[in-house]
């Protein structure tokens, strides 16, 4: 009788597949130099006969299946395949104890320890005893299920939607915003990541956006401000004849208030604080953060014009203007602002700054409002009161496993259902305030990015830092953008264009249902879920070790670096514990030049590459991108000013730096200390809370909540242990 059937562990009935034993066999044999497919397959065919002749009527469980074919192995003579897949089911043992002592029962879904943890201690609902109350599985279907719903509103089938939903959640190639993952289908329902509030020149406006601010951050978004219209210190308060405190003082508040509020229970707030570069307080505002422990709770970027730009490279001096009376009322030598911005970027990473009038060339409602601000981490310029949502499509998961080449239809299917996703997600939000439902809903932003870039470049094996590289970006970008653009129209026929499309730059175009709808987010803990490496941004290192059950320590390899060195034949734990000991691997003999070359992290990419790709990104992406541009500890200031004018030349909305090691208490994954004779090379001390097969841009530091390690990506901080978090997205 012919076996249809197979129990997997967790009890569930799924139908019996031998491709996938196949598969299995294939794996094993590739592990110790076996290529031939033919053989693997008529091994398969061999496993599922023995099952039907020992099973008859009963259906077979995952671990009989695997122990025969273990026996057909040993029997057919493949001794050396047999032991390999002997070891994989040795390892993959552990690592589902490892799950299972995380979540106290088993998942299907394929992932990382390092993922399963983030969902416990972030995502997965609990109850008032905080017991988990659901499973990954469950957390997609929830979120799933909600996002679905709208498309009742429109007269379609929510059922067929939250099954395409669900399936591009869980084979991680699309990714909602934290606050998505979290609140859909969940008492709150507030599902945005970001939102920009207006701060008034008055006690009432700065005080009524603290309470929005309150608000937001209990409900899991993250605010950005521009301070610019506060009048400086010292300035006549005409009400009480008294002196104004100016603009800092009140930035504290704000900074004490989020400290104060724990977004949702689940994480801290996130602040990005603006100031025009023609304010009377800026010289006060570009050193607000050269102290430790000041406005923690806040990114700072300096807004800067083209009229400043150009005096800048003049040499001239510009005119700070007084918002109060929009007079002039000082000079100063624009060059010498600039290099006190250039200093203290150099000196600690901040202020970043944004290029104002850039940003608002590209505004797609200017008949409405200026833009005047960012969400924190940069990526989402948005109007007073609008909020945006986020997204990120895994590039990872787009190329085909055996071509090695970008898989183009399906990432088309991807665009178009992260745009029905994301539309459906603005019906389906439960917004803080009145004013930001009414613009939120009028404009119908959306802010699709991408991750896993880097995962992707290692699989084509293009290197990062390469015109290749940089080319493939621009294209990649402009094919998701035009089909993001082209299902927005499609949604629009159906479901109508955003309301204030008569006054936005599309009047006299197709209608569209998204003013705007692309933005490169950081991703920071989706990241982490999927999988994924962050953003657009290079990896940190490609191999570390985790201590995990009973003081075993395991080494943990990039998958796709993995996969390169077994392609090749030169795979070996040897060869690992090699790459452990370097920050990169250029120097590592045993390997190709080839792949030393493709194989890239982020010690090897120079600022002027992190410029160029955040550039070319940004070519094709309506909002803005999110990128830190890197350098080393002995870099000069001279070398971070040039990457800021470079940006400027090159098109980008803004920019953030950061010299390795210029923060008090860094502690990196990797030393990133060389020798004279060996550029590179490193210590790599024991590592915790890190994905199996997976590296990404991380550094450790302890948890200020439970003292624990937690893992640092490029401006997000996550603590797996209890949940407390730095990154609004």
């Amino acid at each position: 009788m012919a076996v249809t059937q197979i129990k997997r562990r967790n009890g569930n009935i799924d139908a019996f597949d031998r491709v996938k034993i196949s598969n299995a066999i294939y794996k094993a044999a590739v592990a110790v130099g076996g290529k031939d497919r033919t053989r693997a397959d008529d091994l398969s065919r061999q496993v599922e006969h023995v099952v039907e002749r020992k099973f008859g009527d009963r259906i077979p469980t995952v671990e009989e299946v695997q122990d025969i074919v273990e026996t057909v192995l040993i029997d057919q003579g493949h001794g050396k395949t047999a032991k390999a897949y002997i070891l994989y089911r040795q390892k993959h043992k552990e690592i589902r104890a490892a799950r299972i002592a995380i979540l106290g029962k088993l998942t299907e879904l394929k992932l990382s320890l390092n993922s399963l943890a983030i969902l416990k201690g972030r995502y997965l609902l609990k109850d008032p005893a905080g017991n988990l109350t659901e499973t990954p599985e469950e957390l997609f279907r929830r979120v799933a299920e909600n996002i679905s719903l709208a498309d009742e509103k429109y007269g379609g089938k929510p059922e067929d939607a939250e099954k395409i939903f669900y399936d591009e959640m869980t084979s991680m190639r699309f990714m909602p915003c934290s606050p998505t993952l979290m609140n859909a289908g969940a008492p709150l329902q507030q599902l945005s990541a970001c939102f920009v509030l207006p701060v008034g020149d008055s006690i009432k406006e700065i005080f009524e956006a603290v309470k929005a601010t309150a608000i937001i951050h209990q409900t899991g978004g993250g605010t950005g401000f521009d301070f610019s219209k506060l009048r400086p210190k010292s300035d006549v308060v005409i009400s009480t004849k008294g002196i104004a405190s100016g603009p800092l003082s009140f930035i504290k508040v704000f900074d004490t208030t989020t400290e104060t509020i724990n977004q949702g229970g689940k994480r801290r707030g996130a602040n990005m604080g603006i100031m025009r570069i023609d304010h009377p307080d800026i010289m006060d505002f570009i050193v607000a953060k050269e102290k430790a422990n000041v406005l923690n709770n806040f990114n700072i970027s300096v807004a800067l014009t083209d009229k400043f730009m150009k005096a800048v490279k003049n040499n001239e001096d510009y005119e700070l203007i007084s918002p109060r009376t929009n007079k002039v009322v000082k000079k100063l030598n624009a060059k010498k602002v600039f290099d006190l911005i250039v200093l203290m970027a150099w000196k600690n990473g901040e202020p970043g700054i944004v290029f104002i009038d850039e940003i608002n060339r590209f505004n797609p409602t200017p008949e409405i409002g200026m833009i005047e601000s960012t969400n924190p981490c940069g990526e989402q310029p948005l109007l007073p009161y609008e909020s945006c949502n986020l997204g990120s499509i895994n590039l990872a998961e787009f190329v085909k496993k055996e071509s090695k080449e970008i898989d183009w239809d399906e990432l088309r299917k991807t665009c178009k259902i992260a745009v029905h996703f994301m539309d459906n997600v603005i019906d389906m939000n439960n917004l803080p305030l009145p004013e930001i439902e009414k613009i939120t809903r009028a404009n119908r932003k959306i802010g699709i990015g991408v991750m896993g870039w880097a995962d992707m470049l290692y699989q084509l094996r293009i290197p990062y830092n390469s015109s290749g590289a940089i080319e493939l970006a621009e294209k990649m970008m402009k094919f998701i953008d035009d089909e993001i653009k082209k299902e927005s129209e499609e949604l629009a026929a159906l479901r109508g264009p955003f309301p204030n499309i008569r006054k936005s730059i599309y009047k006299y175009e197709k209608p569209i249902r998204n003013a705007a709808r692309t933005t490169i987010a950081p991703t920071g803990t989706i990241s982490m879920i999927a999988d994924a490496s962050s953003g657009i941004e290079p990896l940190f290192s490609i191999a570390y070790m985790k201590r995990v059950m009973d003081g075993k320590e395991l080494i943990y390899v990039n998958k796709y670096f993995k996969d390169i060195l077994k392609e090749e034949k030169i795979y070996s734990e040897e060869l690992i514990r090699k790459v452990m000991n370097k920050a990169s691997i250029h120097d590592i003999e045993e390997i190709p030049e080839h792949i030393r070359k493709a194989c890239v992290t982020a010690f090897d990419v120079t600022p002027e590459w992190h410029v160029k790709m955040q550039a070319a990104f940004q070519k094709h992406t309506n909002n803005a991108v999110s990128k830190t541009v890197n350098f080393p500890n002995s870099a000069t200031p001279a070398e971070v000013e040039q990457v800021y004018l470079m940006a400027h030349e090159t098109g980008c909305k803004g920019v953030t730096v950061y010299r390795d090691g210029s923060r008090e208490g860094q502690i990196l994954n990797v030393d990133t200390k060389k020798t004279e004779e060996k550029k590179g090379e490193v210590n790599t001390p024991k590592k915790e809370l890190v994905d199996e097969e997976k590296s990404d841009n991380q550094e450790q530091v302890n948890c200020p909540e439970c003292k624990q390690k937690m893992v640092f990506k490029e401006g997000c901080s996550t603590c797996s242990n209890c949940g407390y978090s730095k990154c609004s997205l």
